[in-house]
C-alpha cells in the first residue's frame, strides 16, 4: 500500500495581498489593496528622491514627506510639527500642505481647526483620536521619544488601514531624522562661528601681545641705554675732573719749570744755545698739551644725547676726537647686534687707544675703523696708512705683557686686556692701505633673538652717511 502524500498547503492570499478571499467582493478588495500598495510605492519613491537633495537642507525632504502623505491619504490638509521643547535648534518648526500641494509655514495661512491642532502639537499634546475620525495622527519619534506628529485630514472613503499607517510612520520617522540632522548641522554652524570668533579674538590678542612685547623690549633697551649713558657721563665727568685737577696742573707746572730753566740757560750765553732751543721746543709742546687738555675737558663736560649708544655710535664719537690730526672713516657691515654689559664701551675704548697709537707713532694721514657683525662673531679693525710694522707691535706687546716696558707704554697691553676680558682676541696684520691693521675679534651668540637689523653703512667724519661699498678691508 502506497503511503499517502502529504497535502500541500494552499497559498495564503490574505498574507500576500492583505485581502481575504472568502467573499464575493474579492476582486474589488484586491483592487483597493493594489491601489494602496501603489500609493505607498509612490510615497517611498518621492522620499528616496528627496533624500539625495542634501544641499537643500531638511526643508526639501519635509516638503516631500508632506506631499507623499497627502497623496497617500488624499488629504485636504497635512501638517508636520515639532513640540516646542524638542530639537530646539531644528528648522523649520512646522510645515503644512493643502489639497493643492502648496506647502506653507505661516500660521495665518492655516484654517482655524488646523491652527488648533498646531497649538496642541507645539505644547506637547498629541491626541490620538478626535470626534471627527477624518483626522489621522502619526507620532514622530527619535530614540524612543516622541518629538512631534504628522497629522492629516484624509479624504479616503474608508478609514486608513494598518498598512497606510505604517507608511505614514515611515514618513514621519524619516522627517524626525531629517530634523535631528538639521539641529546637529545648526549646532555645528554655531560652534564653527564661535570657534571663528574665538580664533579672531586670539589672533587680535596675539597681535596686541606682539605690539606690547615690542614696546616692552624697546622700553628695556631705553632703560639699559639710560643706565649706560649715566655710567658713561659719570665716568666722563670723573675723567674731566682728574684731567683738570691733576694732569693739567702738572703740565702747567712743567711748562713753568721749563720756562725758568730756559731763562737760566739764556744767561749762560752762547755755550747753552742748543739747550735754550730745546727748552723752547719743550715750552711749545707743553703749551699745546695744555690746550689739548682744555679741549678734552670741555668735550667731556658736554651733555650727551638720549639716543641708543651702540658700538657704531661710540666708535664715531671716539673717531671725532682725532679730527684735525687724522682723517678717520667708520664703517659698519651686517646686522648691529646688542653685546653683553659694558662690552660696547670696552670696545670703544680699545678703538680709541688704537687710534691714539696711530696719531702718536704711525705718522699716518688717514685711518679706517671697520665693524663687521657676523653670525657668530664681531670683527673690529683699525687700519692706517702709516709706517708701522706688525712684527714690531707683536714684540712690543710681549714686552708689555712681561712688564719690562717703561710705565708710559701700556697701550697695547690695555687693548689686549679689554678684549680678552670679553672673551675675544687681538691680532696685528698688514693693512691694505699700507700701514697696520689692529684686529679685535669677539664671539657672538648665533641664536641671539635680539639681533637688530641694520644695513651696511659708511660714516666718514664731516660727511653724510652713504651706502657702504661692496668690498671690505681684509688681508
Amino acid at each position: 500500500m502506497t503511503p499517502a502524500r502529504p497535502r500541500r498547503a494552499r497559498p495564503d492570499l490574505a498574507r500576500l495581498t492583505g485581502v481575504r478571499s472568502g467573499k464575493g467582493s474579492y476582486y474589488r478588495a484586491y483592487v483597493a489593496s493594489d491601489e494602496r500598495v501603489q500609493r505607498a510605492v509612490v510615497a517611498m519613491d518621492s522620499i528616496s528622491r528627496a533624500l539625495v537633495r542634501t544641499v537643500e537642507g531638511p526643508r526639501g525632504l519635509l516638503e516631500e514627506v508632506l506631499r507623499a502623505a497627502a497623496a497617500h491619504l488624499d488629504a485636504h490638509w497635512t501638517l508636520l510639527a515639532l513640540a516646542d521643547d524638542s530639537l530646539t535648534g531644528a528648522r523649520p518648526r512646522f510645515l503644512a500642505c493643502g489639497a493643492d500641494g502648496v506647502v506653507v509655514d505661516d500660521v495665518r495661512s492655516l484654517p482655524a481647526d488646523l491652527r488648533e491642532v498646531l497649538g496642541a502639537l507645539r505644547t506637547g499634546r498629541h491626541p490620538e483620536a478626535r470626534d471627527d475620525d477624518a483626522w489621522v495622527w502619526v507620532p514622530m519619534t527619535l530614540d524612543g521619544r516622541r518629538i512631534g506628529s504628522l497629522v492629516a485630514r484624509h479624504g479616503l472613503e474608508a478609514p486608513p488601514e494598518a498598512g497606510d499607517l505604517a507608511v505614514l510612520r515611515i514618513l514621519a520617522n524619516q522627517a524626525a531624522v531629517s530634523l535631528h540632522t538639521s539641529e546637529q548641522y545648526q549646532a555645528g554652524l554655531t560652534l564653527h562661528r564661535r570657534a571663528q570668533q574665538l580664533y579672531d579674538e586670539a589672533t587680535a590678542q596675539s597681535r596686541d601681545l606682539a605690539v606690547r612685547t615690542e614696546e616692552l623690549r624697546a622700553t628695556q633697551e631705553r632703560l639699559q641705554v639710560a643706565r649706560q649713558r649715566e655710567l658713561l657721563d659719570t665716568e666722563r665727568h670723573r675723567i674731566a675732573r682728574e684731567l683738570h685737577d691733576s694732569v693739567a696742573q702738572y703740565v702747567l707746572s712743567a711748562g713753568m719749570s721749563v720756562e725758568i730753566a730756559r731763562g737760566d740757560a739764556e744767561a749762560l750765553g752762547e755755550p747753552a744755545a742748543s739747550v735754550v732751543q730745546a727748552l723752547a721746543t719743550a715750552k711749545t709742546l707743553s703749551g699745546e698739551a695744555v690746550e689739548q687738555l682744555r679741549r678734552a675737558i670741555f668735550a667731556l663736560h658736554q651733555p650727551r644725547g638720549e639716543e641708543v649708544a651702540t658700538l657704531p655710535e661710540l666708535a664715531r664719537e671716539v673717531a671725532a676726537h682725532h679730527r684735525g690730526r687724522l682723517e678717520v672713516s667708520v664703517r659698519t657691515h651686517g646686522r648691529v647686534r646688542p653685546l653683553q654689559a659694558h662690552a660696547d664701551h670696552e670696545l670703544a675704548r680699545a678703538i680709541g687707544e688704537a687710534l691714539f697709537n696711530v696719531v702718536s707713532h704711525a705718522r699716518a694721514r688717514r685711518a679706517a675703523v671697520l665693524l663687521r657683525y657676523r653670525d657668530d662673531e664681531l670683527l673690529v679693525s683699525v687700519s692706517d696708512d702709516g709706517c708701522g710694522d706688525p712684527s714690531a707691535l707683536r714684540r712690543l706687546l710681549e714686552l708689555e705683557r712681561c712688564g719690562t716696558a717703561d710705565g708710559r707704554h701700556r697701550g697695547l697691553a690695555n687693548i689686549e686686556s679689554r678684549i680678552v676680558d670679553l672673551g675675544g682676541d687681538l691680532a696685528f696684520r698688514r693693512a691694505r692701505i699700507g700701514g697696520i691693521r689692529v684686529e679685535l675679534r669677539l664671539p657672538l651668540d648665533p641664536d641671539d633673538p635680539d639681533a637688530a637689523p641694520g644695513g651696511a653703512t659708511v660714516t666718514e667724519l664731516g660727511r653724510t652717511p652713504r651706502p657702504s661699498p661692496p668690498h671690505e678691508e681684509v688681508s
